[in-house]
């Protein structure tokens, strides 16, 4: 692992393409460029609503909180990015999916069907990644593929009709395509934030209480919060931004992407370039 100068320990400071976190237990984290830092600070210093361009609203970053989140773009007429946001500075949190492929060698248990008891046996673009035609890969691996949970449905008739729902694809976002997220480190006692790059690989269904938002596989969670993240134990901040890209650019396809890799490292290696790519055009 490369050493960082002194000066690049202090904190998550950035530059203006992602380098590695100096950590092991949090590997293939970057640190945020500076564009990314701009755009996430100016979120967080909103005093009332953080979300300027609303494009559905009503739902839960947790449990016990308001229906406050919704999901927003930078320009309404032509998004090319689609983020979650809620009130007076707040974005979103972090709970842990453990939907799809279970078992293989990063499989160490802490997503495990027993301590995911909203666990589903395939993910929302199953279908599509099949498609792809890549020897071995039937679904999405929680333990290997770092996606996040975005957009929300309803398949229970008798929730359809109350139920808030949010389709990304209206809006340009294509199924596992690359996304971005800023997220807080587990050491954050001086505010040290990193970019993590994942793909878009499942949405929020209706087998709960209420419409959530805020989740992502136990790879990308262990990415940022590191092994202490399990299948009943995410993170409840409201500091973690969710950053989707619209157009048919952010998706690596079947050549682009290591879908095939044997654990979340060699994943995330074959989607760096394009996350890079992506966000260093962010406006």
């Amino acid at each position: 692992m490369e050493r960082m100068s002194s000066w690049l320990l202090l904190g998550m400071l950035f530059t203006a393409t992602g380098v590695r976190a100096d950590t092991a237990e949090e590997a293939s984290a970057y640190m945020v460029p500076q564009n990314i830092q701009d755009f996430y600070q100016e979120l967080r210093g909103r005093t009332e609503t953080v979300c300027q361009n609303v494009l559905a609203d009503g739902f839960y970053s947790t449990d016990t909180g308001a229906n406050t989140t919704s999901y927003c773009t930078n320009n309404p007429h032509k998004p090319s990015i689609l983020f979650l946001a809620g009130k007076a500075g707040a974005l979103s949190n972090m709970d842990i999916d453990c939907d799809g492929v279970q078992g293989g060698p990063s499989d160490d248990g802490r997503c495990s069907i027993e301590k995911s008891p909203d666990y589903q046996s395939a993910t929302a673009f199953r279908d599509e990644l099949r498609r792809y035609n890549v020897p071995g890969v039937s679904d999405l691996n929680p333990y290997i593929h770092p996606y996040v949970v975005f957009g929300n449905s309803a398949e229970d008739p008798a929730k359809k009709k109350n139920w808030k729902v949010f389709d990304p694809q209206k809006y340009g976002v294509r199924p596992l395509s690359v996304m971005a997220v800023v997220c807080p480190s587990d050491n954050n006692k001086r505010g040290e934030r990193k970019l993590v790059y994942g793909i878009w690989g499942d949405t929020n269904g209706d087998d709960g209480t209420k419409p959530m938002v805020g989740e992502v596989s136990i790879s990308l969670a262990t990415a940022c919060r590191g092994k202490n993240m399990t299948g009943y134990r995410g993170y409840d901040g409201d500091d973690v931004l969710y950053i989707a890209f619209a157009g048919k650019e952010a998706v690596p396809g079947p050549k682009g992407a290591d879908w095939a890799a044997k654990d979340y490292e060699a994943f995330e290696r074959s989607i760096r370039p394009l996350g890079d790519k992506l966000v260093v055009k962010m406006k």
